[in-house]
């Protein structure tokens, strides 16, 4: 059985929270802090504060769309 995450990572650097989905947490955090990811390269090191784990593919990232809305976000702020 395969396991899909969402997951909430803190930048050190600027505080500001990213949000993204995969099926390797540890080595999609490990790319982040690496900088291969364009998108939180400038933003180094990150820090995991969230994550949720299911065993579909499809409510992972959909529930990764929910978190970079407005409810969404203020869910993780209330959470975190």
């Amino acid at each position: 059985m395969s396991f899909y995450y969402t997951y909430v990572l803190k930048s050190i650097k600027d505080g500001k929270l990213y949000v993204g989905a995969t099926s390797v947490i540890k080595q999609r955090l490990k790319d982040h802090n690496d900088g291969l990811v364009e998108s939180t390269k400038s933003r180094r090191p990150l820090e995991l504060v969230y994550f949720e784990g299911c065993t579909d593919k499809h409510k992972a990232f959909r529930r990764e769309q929910y978190f970079k809305t407005g409810f969404g976000r203020r869910f993780l702020k209330d959470r975190i």
